[in-house]
């Protein structure tokens, strides 16, 4: 028997099982823009042996008006008209709410700017997204802290759902700006497959 297995057999033994278990996140990729910075983040040849997806985003645009840009994403290359989504959110002052259909893709990732000197943050799920018999649900928790004002506006906070209506698997996902053309160095991008309890 090796040692490892010994330790975590005498730990579960004594109940620390759950310190040791990987539990049901796993760390499929992660992308840390460099020096010069990035048009595009994508990840691809996604396995489609997990039950949801999610990908956790820090990110800043090169735009240089506002404190705000935003992530464009788009699910296995689709620039149809196949995306949809709602939102309610605020900027401190103003309650925001809206949304799109019939989209080219999903807008919503809040990052941060050169003006702003800010990084955002967000979390997105994809939920069943190696399902071939259903459109893919999407939903992004988001927001920009700019700690005032920056161009007249403040730091906001979304929550969004939308969907991708296309019943393929998911097997690439990328994101590119909004306003600015670039993602600054350090934007980081991380890519997890979440399995079912």
């Amino acid at each position: 028997m090796s040692p490892l297995t010994e330790l975590i057999g005498g730990a579960k033994a004594y109940g620390w099982g759950k310190l040791i278990e990987t539990g049901p996140f796993e760390s499929i990729a992660t992308t840390t823009v460099g020096s010069g910075g990035t048009s595009t983040i994508t990840f691809s040849s996604i396995p489609a042996t997990f039950t949801h997806l999610q990908i956790r985003i820090s990110s800043q645009t090169n735009r240089g008006t506002y404190g705000t840009d935003y992530a464009l994403m788009r699910l296995n290359s689709d620039s149809a008209g196949n995306y949809s989504r709602h939102f309610v959110g605020g900027d401190g002052s103003t309650t925001l709410a809206g949304g799109t259909v019939n989209g080219t893709f999903i807008a919503g990732p809040a990052t941060g700017t050169n003006t702003g000197s800010t990084f955002g943050g967000a979390i997105i799920d994809i939920l069943d997204y190696a399902n071939t018999n259903k459109y893919k649900t999407i939903r992004i928790l988001n927001g920009n802290d700019l700690n005032g004002t920056v161009g007249g506006y403040g730091g906001e906070i979304y929550l969004l759902s939308g969907n991708w209506r296309d019943t393929s698997a998911v097997s690439s996902i990328s994101f590119v700006p909004n306003s600015g053309t670039l993602f600054n160095q350090y934007s980081h991008f991380a890519l997890y497959g979440i399995r079912s309890a």
